[in-house]
């Protein structure tokens, strides 16, 4: 039994590598609760996003998109997909160090980086600084809302059209 398998090329796996990256990147946001780990997540996703950029105006036959004054007979790059990928990676570093900074001041003030105890935690400060009961418990449903009298008062004086 003799199969020929030819290996993959290169841009079969770049493009693969890129979808991998995102896809690790992806799950890694909708599984993970420590917020660390969501920032990482972010990048990997990001850096995916970016190769498939680079990837997607690339010509393997091609030139740098060079102007020397020259006269050029074979096909160049499009700078574009690389100038959007520059802007994105100095934009991503930006909001990286946003959210590094974001979780020291977090960690510093709730002792945690859990989003589930942030959570616990976050509602209730909110609700003693609004001066009501904070939730029990996760599981208890929350109650309906019911407004106030003169609120009901006001809507029922209105005529309807």
């Amino acid at each position: 039994m003799n199969m020929n398998l030819n290996p993959p090329d290169l841009i079969t796996l770049l493009v693969a590598g890129g979808v991998g990256l995102v896809a690790i990147g992806a799950v890694g946001l909708a599984v993970s609760r420590h917020l660390l780990r969501l920032v990482l997540a972010l990048g990997l996703a990001e850096s995916g996003g970016n190769l498939l950029l680079v990837l997607a105006g690339y010509r393997w036959d091609s030139i740098a998109p060079i102007l020397t004054g020259e006269t050029v007979t074979r096909p160049m790059v499009d700078p574009v997909p690389q100038a959007l990928v520059l802007t994105s990676i100095v934009i991503g570093v930006g909001v990286q160090a946003l959210a590094v900074a974001l979780m020291i001041r977090i960690k510093e003030a709730y002792g945690t980086l859990d989003i589930r105890e942030l959570k616990k935690r976050l509602e209730r400060d909110i609700c003693g600084e609004a001066g009501i009961p904070a939730p029990e418990s996760d599981e208890v449903p929350p109650q309906p809302w019911t407004a106030p009298a003169p609120v009901v008062a006001t809507i029922a004086a209105k005529e309807c059209p």
